[in-house]
């Protein structure tokens, strides 16, 4: 003898509701990081103006990096 299986299911108008709220969700870093990155590159094309031929000196970065590979080592 099987149980009789007991479904609960929302009104129509709560399941319409539901669905679409749920794909019209947007997270606020939706539209930020596209933001972001737009802001970043913008920021390297308008300093690029700047930019001098290498000299003989190691940039911060490139320390930076040296020292976390030493100290990885």
């Amino acid at each position: 003898m099987s149980a009789p299986e007991h479904t609960r299911s929302l009104p129509s108008a709560r399941r319409a509701r539901t669905a679409s709220t749920a794909s019209t969700r947007l997270y606020w870093w939706a539209p930020a990081l596209p933001a972001l990155a737009f802001g970043l590159l913008l920021l390297l094309l308008a300093g690029s103006g700047e930019a001098h031929a290498a000299t003989g000196e190691v940039s911060g970065l490139v320390q930076v990096a040296e020292q976390l590979l030493r100290a990885v080592d």
